[in-house]
Formats: C-alpha cells, structure tokens, sequence
C-alpha cells in the first residue's frame, strides 16, 4: 500500500510537470511573433492569408489553400494602379496590371509575389527564410519603392 501512494504521487508530479513543458511556446513561434511585432513598429501590417490561386503558392492539401504571410504598407493620399506580380528567377513577373514592373529585379529572399492596390502594396513571402528579421527594413523600402515607381 506504501509504495501505491508513491507511485500516485509520482504519477501526478509528472503530469504535472508534462503540461507545464507543453505550456511553452517553441523558438520559432517565438521568433515569429517578435518579427511580426518589429514589423508593427516600423509601419508594415503583416498578416496570415489563404494564398491565392495567381501565386502559384503550393496548397496545403488538395482542397485547402495554404497559409501564407503577406506584409504591406499603407501608401495614403496616392492612387495606385492594380499590379499582381510573380517572383520568378528574382524577377517580378507581371500576371495583372502594368507591365513597367516586368522583370523588374528583387534582391530579397522567400518573396513569393507582389500586389499592388489602391492605396497598398503588399508582398507574399515566406517568414521562415528569415527568422532574424533582417530584411524588414529592405522590405518597407522596396514597397515604398514600387509605390513611386
């Protein structure tokens, strides 16, 4: 009978202990939230969005769409022009809109596409291609860039 209320004890102690471990937030969501939060600061919206069909993104399975992060910047008191853009060999790809942004080049890493809209320019990438947040400064010129083009 002794050693039963061990081993319950014991037992509590660790499933205790396994939700606690379980409770933590991994590295990489860590280090996603801090860059989401840097690109907040600097003036850039990132969000998680259905990747739409034009991206050519690849689908999560084969009736749903997979989650992609697309950053922008708001533009205000300008009037753009609708753009949908493709990074193909780090060069944009024109698949809607003015074709003056055609094979123009982009030195960033993980751009899966650029949109363009009324007041906004945003870009579809993949975070996990830097976690460090080392070109968010790059991204916020280059889509200002674009909007002045």
């Amino acid at each position: 009978m002794e050693n039963t209320g061990i081993w319950v004890i014991g037992f509590i102690i660790l499933f205790v202990l396994g939700s606690i471990l379980g409770l933590r937030v991994s590295p990489r969501e860590k280090a996603l939230g801090m860059m989401r939060e840097k690109a907040r600061k600097m003036g850039l919206h990132p969000r998680l969005v259905a990747a739409p069909d034009w991206t050519k993104i690849p689908m999560a399975s084969s009736s749903r769409a997979s989650m992609v992060a697309y950053y922008s910047v708001l533009i205000p008191d300008v009037r753009l022009p609708l753009m949908r853009a493709r990074v193909e060999d780090q060069k944009l790809k024109v698949v809607q809109g003015n074709d003056k942004f055609n094979a123009l080049p982009i030195a960033l890493k993980g751009i899966y596409a650029i949109d363009m809209q009324a007041n906004c320019v945003g870009l579809y990438w993949d975070e996990e291609s830097d976690l460090r947040a080392t070109q968010l400064d790059d991204i916020k010129t280059y889509l200002q860039s674009l909007a002045e083009f």
